[in-house]
């Protein structure tokens, strides 16, 4: 989301309008969509208040769950939004400049209802996996790893996990790094960035032993349906809705 649009990019540059999120999430709810993820990428004070009007026309619309984040930086505003009708908080920047805000949220809203999203990129000398943020902008040198099971022990209750190098890509998942995070956390793992193919799915659930596949450009462009996506996930024996 940017000013209450849809937008996509790849590697988190370049960014496309896509259009109406309250049309589009209309259309995901006909599609059978399980949950939707908004991430204002651009938020300042006068664009939450932007956002807290998207999630109440969304909402009034859908009614599979809706995860809101991007500017959050207060209970209060964690409270905002989930009246204005969203069902998770997603945290990221916020999360790694003040790490007790996820302690916060968990203790007043339940652990199940705090999302802590972690921006990866690869350092191609280390290969090591780092945390990016302020929308992909700011590396913070933070093993992303560490941070994954540090931000599990504040109280996350999920973790949204997207790798920069895949994002937009449409070249598959990063299961190499899904594999690894599942080693040491034992909250739910959502993937994100590289879906490209029905193949790319079935592959981060089977080898990366995620939880849930978000994805924006295939569905976005219409190059892969959601009804495709789960009944290509059923033949292979993932359990799917």
């Amino acid at each position: 989301m940017d000013d209450g649009r849809v937008k996509k990019g790849v590697n988190f540059v370049n960014l496309v309008d896509v259009g109406d999120p309250a049309v589009i999430a209309a259309e995901y709810e006909r599609q059978g969509a399980d949950e939707l993820v908004f991430l204002d990428i651009t938020a300042t004070n006068q664009k939450r208040e932007t956002m807290k009007a998207v999630v109440e026309r969304v909402s009034r619309q859908v009614f599979m769950p809706l995860t809101v984040g991007g500017g959050i930086t207060s209970v209060a505003q964690m409270q905002e939004l989930l009246k204005a009708g969203a069902d998770k908080i997603s945290l990221n920047t916020a999360a790694v400049v003040n790490p007790k805000l996820i302690t916060q949220g968990a203790e007043k809203f339940g652990r199940q209802c705090i999302v802590v999203a972690i921006d990866v990129k690869m350092d191609p000398t280390t290969k090591q996996y780092q945390v990016f943020t302020a929308g992909g902008k700011h590396n913070t040198g933070l093993d992303a790893l560490k941070w994954a099971e540090q931000a599990v022990a504040l109280g996350a209750g999920e973790l949204l996990v997207t790798s920069m190098d895949k994002d937009g890509t449409k070249s598959g998942f990063d299961t190499d790094l899904y594999r690894k995070l599942n080693e040491r956390i034992d909250v739910p793992i959502i993937a994100s960035g590289g879906a490209g193919s029905l193949a790319d799915f079935t592959t981060v659930f089977t080898a990366g032993k995620v939880d849930a596949a978000l994805a924006a450009s295939v569905f976005h462009y219409g190059e892969l349906s959601i009804p495709a996506v789960k009944q290509t996930l059923h033949t292979a024996g993932v359990n799917v809705r």
